[in-house]
C-alpha cells in the first residue's frame, strides 16, 4: 500500500513498474491524504484501488494516518508499505518479499539523482546507512536501531500484535518508531540495501523540498541513534572535514571510501565525491537546520503541514 499526499507527479512511475510484478490476488491500494493535485485521479488510472483517509485527528502525523487507514482496508496477510517516489526494478518485488523472514524487514532503495542540487544528498545517505546499526561487520549479531520508510514489510499478525501505526501515531520518524515497537515486543527487525530491487528519486521537485524533508528527518533520527554509534559517526564526520587540511592523501582516502560506499546506496556523480566538502557543508548546514527546527523551536513543515515533534 502506498500513503499519498499530493503525489500526482511521482505516482505513475511506482504504479507502473507494481503493475508488472502484482500476482493474483495482490492488493494494490494507494491511500489518498487530503492530496489537491489530482493524486487520486492519477492512483485510479494506475490501477490501484484509492482509499480517502479520513480526516487527519488530533495527534497524529499524515503518513502514520494513511498507513493505518490503509492497513485497516487491506485484507492480505502481508503488508508492504511503499513510498510513493519508489520505483520498483523488474523482479525487484519478489526479492523483497522473499527476502522477507519475519518481523519488520525495512529496505532503503537506490538513491538515483539527477539534477546537481540532489547531489546534496550524500552524506545524509551515507550517515543514515551508518547510524542504522544495520550494516556493520557484526552483521546480524547487531540488531538495528531503526528502519528505513520508503518500503517496509510486515506479516499482518506482526503488525497487529505491535499496535501498527496507532504505536507510533505522533512520531515524526514513523519508520524509526515501529522499528522499536518491533524490537521491544522480541520481534525482529531486518535492515537491506535495495540495489536492483528498489531505487527512488527523494526530493525531484526542487531544493526548497529537500530542504524540508531533511529539516523533517535528520535530527530526529540522530535522536534514536545508539550513543556508541552517534559517537563513531561524529568522529567519522569530523574526519572528513578536516581531510583538506591534513593534506592530499587523506583527502584523496576519503573521497576512495565515499565511493566505495555511494556507489551501494545511490548514484551521485563523480564530481559530488571529488569535491566532497560541497555536500559535507550542505549537511551540516541543514542538519543544524534540523536540530532547531526540531529539537528546540519545535515544528517543521512538510507537505504544507507543520508537524509538531512528540516530547
Amino acid at each position: 500500500m502506498v500513503p499519498a499526499r499530493n503525489e500526482a507527479n511521482t505516482l505513475p512511475a511506482l504504479l507502473a513498474s507494481l503493475r508488472a510484478e502484482l500476482r493474483p490476488g495482490d492488493q494494490l491500494i494507494v491511500v489518498d491524504d487530503a492530496s489537491t493535485d489530482g493524486t487520486a485521479d492519477v492512483a485510479s488510472r494506475g490501477g490501484a484501488s484509492v482509499v480517502a483517509a479520513p480526516p487527519l485527528p488530533d495527534g497524529w502525523t499524515g503518513k502514520s494516518w494513511a498507513c493505518a487507514t490503509g492497513a485497516g482496508v487491506s485484507t492480505a496477510p502481508t503488508l508492504l508499505f511503499l513510498d510513493a517516489d519508489v520505483t520498483v526494478e523488474p523482479g525487484g518485488l519478489d526479492r523483497v518479499l522473499g527476502a522477507h523472514a519475519g518481523g519488520l524487514l525495512s529496505v532503503q532503495p537506490f538513491h538515483v539523482t539527477v539534477r546537481p542540487y540532489e547531489r546534496l544528498s550524500l552524506f545524509f545517505n551515507v550517515i543514515a546507512m551508518m547510524g542504522s546499526d544495520a550494516f556493520t561487520p557484526l552483521g546480524p549479531r547487531l540488531r538495528p536501531s531503526g528502519a528505513f520508510g520508503p518500503c517496509l514489510v510486515t506479516s499482518r499478525d506482526d503488525y497487529d500484535a505491535v499496535g501498527g501505526h496507532a504505536a507510533v501515531k505522533s512520531a515524526v520518524l514513523d519508520d524509526v518508531g515501529l522499528a522499536q515497537c518491533y524490537l521491544a515486543s522480541g520481534r525482529r527487525v531486518s535492515c537491506r540495501g535495495g540495489r536492483g530491487s528498489l531505487s527512488f528519486r527523494m526530493y525531484p521537485e526542487g531544493f526548497r523540498q529537500l530542504l524540508e524533508g531533511w529539516t523533517k528527518n535528520f535530527a530526529g533520527g540522530a535522536g534514536k541513534t545508539r550513543v556508541v554509534t552517534l559517537v563513531l559517526v561524529v568522529a567519522w564526520t569530523s574526519l572528513c572535514i578536516q581531510a583538506p587540511w591534513l593534506g592530499w592523501p587523506v583527502y584523496a582516502a576519503v573521497v576512495v571510501q565515499l565511493a566505495w560506499m555511494a556507489r551501494r546506496i545511490g548514484r551521485f556523480g563523480v564530481l559530488a565525491l571529488l569535491l566532497f566538502p560541497i555536500p559535507l557543508f550542505a549537511f551540516l548546514a541543514l542538519f543544524a537546520r534540523s536540530v532547531f527546527l526540531t529539537v528546540v523551536r519545535r515544528r517543521v513543515m512538510w507537505k504544507g503541514r507543520e508537524i509538531k515533534p512528540a516530547a
